[in-house]
């Protein structure tokens, strides 16, 4: 069950969360458009490389797909193309992204999107012994044990980071 819950929205990752019975604690902060993890970092004074991005992308045929990585790094579309078996694969535009999830973009989060995804979670990620992701609102992460991640998602582990 998700600390504070009184003061945190309730999105449909937060409910997906607790349907899964994953633990995890909500952290709000002060939303900066375009800021990107190192805000949600600076704010929660939190490690980047903790703070995952949830990266909606499209193969060669527009097929969405979900790329998990470290806020400090980026990456490599060719080599995500190459470990995923697709000829090609590119970000999509935000209003696309939008469309695939069902969360604005820099509120994405990788639970209960609209469609359902194929997601690929950077190797080094489950390194850690914490993480911050998304909750499904611009604003809101919630921080829990990456290999809940693998517990709860369909998922293909990758090495892209750049």
């Amino acid at each position: 069950m998700g600390k504070n819950e009184k003061q945190s929205p309730e999105t449909p990752a937060t409910r997906f969360l607790r349907q899964h019975q994953v633990t995890y604690s909500s952290h709000p902060y002060q939303y900066e458009e375009h800021g990107g993890t190192a805000v949600s970092a600076r704010e929660l004074a939190v490690d980047e490389h903790q703070v995952i991005k949830t990266l909606i992308m499209e193969d060669e045929n527009a097929q969405p797909l979900i790329v998990l990585m470290h806020g400090d790094r980026k990456v490599s579309l060719k080599e995500l193309a190459r470990q995923s078996g697709h000829k090609h694969i590119e970000t999509c535009r935000p209003e696309v992204a939008n469309r695939h999830s069902g969360y604005l973009v820099g509120g994405t989060s990788p639970f209960a999107t609209r469609k359902p995804m194929p997601v690929f979670i950077e190797q080094t990620i489950l390194d850690l012994p914490l993480i911050y992701i998304n909750g499904g609102r611009r604003g809101y992460l919630l921080s829990l044990h990456p290999h809940e991640l693998q517990r709860i998602l369909k998922h293909s582990v990758v090495n892209v980071a750049l």
